[in-house]
C-alpha cells in the first residue's frame, strides 16, 4: 500500500475544493478580483512567514540545488514556474467570478473536462502511458462533459476556461519534482502576488470593513488554498499526473451535489445522468489500482 497515501492526499485536497461554495458564496457581495487580491496576498504573506521562522534550512539546500543547475534546466524552471503563477492566478480569478456570478454547478463542470485536459496532455507531453481502460474513462468522462454542454452551452464555455487553466497548471509541475514543495508554493503565491499588485489600486474596491470578509479570507488562504495545493503537490509527486488528474473528479461531483442540496439550483435528469457516468469513468480509470489496494489490506 505504498501509494495509497499520495491517493489520500489527493482525495483529501479535492474533496476539500468540493466544498468550496460554502465559504466563498458568503462573500458573493464583493467583487471577484477584491476577493482574489486579498486571497493571493494572505496566502504570500502567511507562506513566506512560515518560510522564513521555520522553513530556512530547507530553502538554503534548495538554492544551493538550484545555483548547481547548468543554464539551460534554470532557465526552464524559471520559465515554468512563472508561467504556473500565471495559469494558477487565471485560475482562481475565474472560479470566484463563475462561482459568484454565474452558477456554481459550472464551476462544478470545470472540474469535470480538467480531468480530461490533464490526462491528454500527460500523455502527450509527461508520455505518461494510459491502458485501453483508461482511454476508455477518458471517454465516458468526455460523454459525460458533452451531455453536460446540451443543457447549457455558456456554463461550459466558463467551465472549459477554468479547467484548462488548472489541467495546465498541473502538468507544469512535474518540473519541480526535485523541490521542497511547501517553497514552490510559496514561490507562486509571490509570483502570482506580484503579478496582482500593479492592478490592485485600480481595480480594487473600497477596504473591507466587514469582519466576516477576513475571516472568509483567511480561511479560503490556508484551509482552500494553502493546504490543498500542496496535498495536490504531494500526491503528484507518488502517483502519475493522470491518476492525480481522473481523482480531481471528487471536487465537482461534491459541488454539484451542494449546488442542489444547498443552493437549490436547478439539476435536470440529463445532468444527473452525465455526473453519474463521469463518476462511473473514476471508478473505471483507478480500477486497477482500487483492487490491488483492496487485495494488499485484505492480506
Amino acid at each position: 500500500m505504498k501509494n495509497l497515501k499520495y491517493y489520500l492526499a489527493a482525495i483529501f485536497a479535492f474533496a476539500t475544493w468540493g466544498t468550496f461554495s460554502l465559504v466563498l458564496r458568503p462573500l458573493h457581495a464583493y467583487a471577484s478580483l477584491d476577493i482574489l487580491f486579498y486571497r493571493v496576498f494572505s496566502c504570500a504573506i502567511i507562506m513566506t512567514l512560515v518560510t522564513i521562522l521555520f522553513r530556512r534550512l530547507k530553502l538554503k539546500d534548495n538554492l544551493k540545488y538550484f545555483k548547481d543547475l547548468d543554464k539551460k534546466n534554470k532557465q526552464k524552471i524559471i520559465g515554468l514556474n512563472i508561467l504556473s503563477s500565471i495559469l494558477l492566478t487565471a485560475n482562481w480569478f475565474s472560479f470566484i467570478y463563475v462561482m459568484n456570478h454565474v452558477s456554481v454547478r459550472a464551476t462544478s463542470v470545470a472540474y469535470l473536462v480538467c480531468p480530461i485536459i490533464t490526462t491528454i496532455l500527460a500523455f502527450f507531453i509527461l508520455r505518461e502511458k494510459l491502458t485501453r481502460l483508461q482511454w476508455l474513462s477518458v471517454f465516458l468522462s468526455g460523454v459525460g462533459c458533452v451531455l453536460l454542454s446540451y443543457s447549457n452551452l455558456l456554463d461550459m464555455l466558463y467551465s472549459s476556461i477554468i479547467g484548462s487553466t488548472y489541467a495546465c497548471y498541473l502538468i507544469t509541475q512535474s518540473v519541480n519534482s526535485k523541490f521542497d514543495k511547501f517553497l514552490i508554493l510559496n514561490f507562486h503565491m509571490i509570483l502570482a502576488a506580484l503579478i496582482l499588485l500593479p492592478f490592485f489600486p485600480t481595480y480594487s474596491g473600497p477596504v473591507p470593513t466587514d469582519f466576516k470578509f477576513y475571516l472568509y479570507v483567511e480561511i479560503i488562504a490556508v484551509m482552500y488554498t494553502i493546504v490543498p495545493l500542496l496535498l495536490n503537490l504531494y500526491a503528484m509527486s507518488g502517483i502519475a499526473s493522470s491518476k492525480v488528474g481522473m481523482i480531481l473528479n471528487i471536487n465537482p461531483i461534491i459541488a454539484f451535489i451542494l449546488a442542489g442540496a444547498v443552493y437549490h439550483e436547478a439539476l435536470q435528469e440529463m445532468q444527473i445522468v452525465a455526473y453519474s457516468i463521469i463518476f462511473l469513468a473514476v471508478v473505471v480509470f483507478n480500477a486497477k489500482e482500487i483492487f490491488r489496494l483492496q487485495k494488499e489490506a485484505a492480506v
